[in-house]
C-alpha cells in the first residue's frame, strides 16, 4: 500500500478559547486530489497552515512526506508547493524575476521560470513588473510560484479565485497534470463545479469538524436522489415534471413522456455538493 504524503490524526489547534480545528484525520495519497470544502471559519485555512508549518498544532499529529509538519523542516518546505489566496508577490519585480527569487530560497540555481509562466499563460509577461498585472494575473502568478520547484505535495487555497472562465478550466488542466504525475494535491475551493471536476474524493469540514468524507460520487449516491427533469410544450407555454428515479412507478411514466410529441428536453439531475453540504449542516459553502 503506497504511503499517504499527507496523513492526519486527530489534529487539533485553539485561538485562545476557541477550538478552531477539532481532531480532524484524513490522508491524501500521492496523486490524489483533496477537495478540502467548508464556510468561511470553518477550519480550512488554519489547517492548511498547520499542514505547512505555518502554526503548531494544538495536538493531534500530522506528516507531510513523512515529515512532521510540527518541527518545521526545510526539507518538508523544499518539497511543498502552496497557493494561498493572499497576494504576497513582489510588485516592484518582473515574473520572472519573481519566480527566480522563490527559486533562490530552495537552492534553486536554474529554475525553469519560462516555462512555468507558459503554464499558466504568462510566458509573454514574463519581463513585466507584477504591479502592472491584474488580479487575475496575479493569481495566475501565485499559482506558478507553487510549481517552481516541482512540488511533490500542493496546497492550494482558491486556485482559480478571480480568473475568467478559459482561464481556470485551462489552470485546472495544469493541476490535474500536477496530480496525473504523483503529486498530492490539497484544494480548497468555493467553487462547486471545480471541486466536483478535480476531486477524487472531498472533505466538509464545518465547525472544524469534518463531517463527511468520500468520493463526489458516492456522497451524491448516499445523500441525494436521482430524478428525470422533463420539459413539455403545453400550449403556448411549458410545464415540468420531475420523475424520481428510485420510484419504480416512475419508469411506465418515462416511457410515456419519452414518445410524446409535446416532448422538449429531458435530462437527468441529480443532488449537487453544495445542496449535500447545506444537507449535513444547514449552511452554504460560501456562507
Amino acid at each position: 500500500m503506497t504511503e499517504a504524503a499527507i496523513s492526519v490524526q486527530g489534529l487539533r489547534y485553539s485561538y485562545g478559547d476557541l477550538e478552531a480545528v477539532k481532531g480532524i484525520s484524513f490522508d491524501v495519497a500521492p496523486g490524489e486530489i483533496l477537495g478540502f470544502l467548508g464556510p468561511n471559519g470553518a477550519g480550512k485555512s488554519t489547517t492548511i497552515k498547520m499542514l505547512t508549518g505555518q502554526l503548531p498544532p494544538s495536538g493531534g499529529s500530522a506528516t507531510v512526506l513523512g515529515y512532521d509538519v510540527g518541527t518545521g523542516s526545510s526539507q518538508m518546505q523544499a518539497r511543498i508547493g502552496v497557493c494561498f489566496e493572499e497576494k504576497n508577490l513582489y510588485v516592484t519585480m518582473s515574473a520572472k524575476e519573481n519566480l527566480e527569487f522563490f527559486a533562490s530560497l530552495y537552492g534553486i540555481k536554474n529554475p525553469d521560470a519560462d516555462g512555468v509562466l507558459r503554464r499558466v499563460g504568462l510566458a509573454d509577461r514574463a519581463t513585466d513588473r507584477v504591479k502592472t498585472f491584474s488580479k487575475g494575473m496575479r493569481q495566475r502568478m501565485m499559482i506558478s510560484r507553487a510549481f517552481i520547484n516541482t512540488p511533490d505535495v500542493l496546497f492550494l487555497d482558491e486556485p482559480t479565485d478571480g480568473l475568467d472562465p478559459t482561464t481556470a478550466a485551462a489552470i485546472r488542466t495544469t493541476i490535474q497534470e500536477e496530480a496525473d504525475r504523483g503529486v498530492a494535491v490539497l484544494l480548497t475551493t468555493h467553487d462547486m463545479f471545480e471541486a466536483d471536476q478535480l476531486s477524487d474524493r472531498v472533505a466538509f469540514i464545518n465547525g472544524g469538524e469534518i463531517v463527511a468524507l468520500d468520493t463526489p460520487e458516492n456522497l451524491k449516491l448516499a445523500y441525494g436522489s436521482r430524478s428525470v427533469k422533463v420539459r413539455l410544450r403545453d400550449g403556448d407555454g411549458v410545464r415540468e415534471e420531475n420523475l424520481p428515479l428510485d420510484d419504480g412507478s416512475a419508469s411506465a411514466r418515462l416511457a410515456e413522456l419519452a414518445t410524446s410529441p409535446a416532448l422538449l428536453t429531458m435530462h437527468t439531475e441529480e443532488a449537487t455538493l453544495e445542496h449535500i453540504f447545506i444537507q449535513l449542516t444547514g449552511r452554504g459553502l460560501a456562507g
